[in-house]
């Protein structure tokens, strides 16, 4: 089987996915952005051969680099880069090349475009909050009128908390429209709760192989206020957001591969939405969760996420079992500027039983995850606050 994989080196994770590939035969053709010397050496002994090329923004020049693959080893079988800003490029290459497996580029728009995912939840019948195409200011104001402030804005086309913003008078509107950025933007009705996402991986008759949950306090305010990072994998996916996110899976028809889809938990009543502790569409990311999220998903389920997606690439099942042993994983990202009661020896001396992992973050992540990062797990919910409230208090 030959798999091309775009910017392996990109996020990190990229390399455990690439070695599961490699482990079970499959030839992992790397093209990236970054010179071959400065590939981890688990990245280099998991990749048949790796194409650099000067800029994944150059389709030409990536294009090249695929068909130079196909006359050296055959037909491509796989065609991913596993990360949300390069979905559309990798749609464009599989149509160029009749690629089998994956979203070819007419129907990349409902998995990139909020407004285009909107459409797709209410078809589905999943719970969303009411959205706003961005046009002018009279017809932003009459949206936040009839929805009520706050209101969120953020591209329709973007990447996690990347340009959004949380307006939350007529005065912030009108400031936001006379600076309004020149790419498309939606707005939406501000649903008040956390963020729960549902990650599984998706065999090819759109049935999951693994799911899992993860809660985050809004990602928008964390980027917009400068707060210190807190998240969690959980143990368990609660029944509701379980049905929801099978149900999404179908509605954008997402097979054969690892999604990663965002909800809010509601904590109060929303007419027309669900009640406190019901769970409401926010989007879909048809990739992996970002950053260390799918070694959290590990820790949390004793399992291997990473060899689970290989299994599916390879054979369509999930042979990975289950462990049975379950627990919290706890996230706490430290960013710069911010003074701390506790030395990194204080919270080694107390959490170093639980701590699965301890690393300074890539800088392009340290606005968004933090600085420097402690992954710990836990039995209990308290025993996870409790090292929270250390870590970042």
């Amino acid at each position: 089987m030959n798999y091309v994989f775009i910017s392996p080196a990109y996020p990190v994770t990229c390399t455990q996915f690439c070695d599961r590939l490699h482990q079970l035969g499959v030839n992992v053709l790397g093209i990236g952005d970054v010179p071959y010397d400065t590939l981890n050496g688990q990245l280099k002994n998991a990749l048949t051969e790796y194409y650099y090329v000067h800029s994944l923004e150059d389709y030409n020049e990536v294009l090249r680099a695929v068909a130079f693959y196909i006359h050296k080893y055959g037909r491509i079988d796989w065609l991913d880069s596993l990360n949300e800003y390069w979905l559309p490029q990798d749609a464009r290459l599989r149509t160029d090349f009749n690629i089998a497996v994956g979203t070819k580029e007419e129907n990349i728009g409902n998995i990139v475009r909020k407004s285009e995912m909107k459409r797709v939840f209410l078809d589905a019948g999943v719970p969303t909050a009411r959205q706003h195409i961005v046009s002018d200011f009279e017809a932003g104001k009459a949206f936040a009128d009839e929805v009520g402030y706050p209101v969120i804005v953020k591209p329709d086309i973007g990447v996690g908390a990347n340009g959004a913003m949380k307006v939350k008078t007529e005065e912030e509107l009108r400031a936001f429209y006379q600076n309004l950025p020149d790419v498309p933007y939606v707005m939406e009705e501000f649903l008040l709760g956390d963020i729960c996402t549902y990650d599984a991986v998706i065999d090819s008759h759109c049935e999951p192989l693994f799911e899992s949950m993860c809660t985050y306090a809004p990602v928008i305010d964390s980027v917009q206020n400068d707060e210190n990072v807190s998240f969690y994998t959980a143990p368990e996916v609660p029944a509701q957001l379980r049905e929801f996110g099978r149900k999404t899976v179908k509605a954008f028809k997402a097979d054969r591969r690892f999604v990663h889809f965002e909800f809010i938990q509601l904590i109060k009543d929303q007419p027309g939405i669900g009640k406190a502790g019901d769970f409401a569409a926010m989007e879909v990311n048809m990739r992996p969760a970002g950053g260390h999220d799918p070694d959290m998903m590990n820790y949390a389920q004793s399992i291997d996420v990473f060899r689970i997606y290989a299994e599916m690439v390879t054979s369509d099942r999930r042979s990975f079992p289950e462990s049975g042993e379950r627990w919290y994983c706890a996230y706490a990202g430290r960013k710069d500027g911010h003074s701390f009661a506790h030395s990194h020896e204080e919270i080694m001396e107390r959490y170093g039983g639980n701590i699965v992992m301890q690393e300074e973050m890539p800088p392009i992540d340290w606005p968004s995850m933090g600085r420097y990062v402690y992954m710990a797990r836990f039995k209990e919910k308290a025993d996870m606050d409790a090292f929270f409230a250390f870590v970042l208090g």
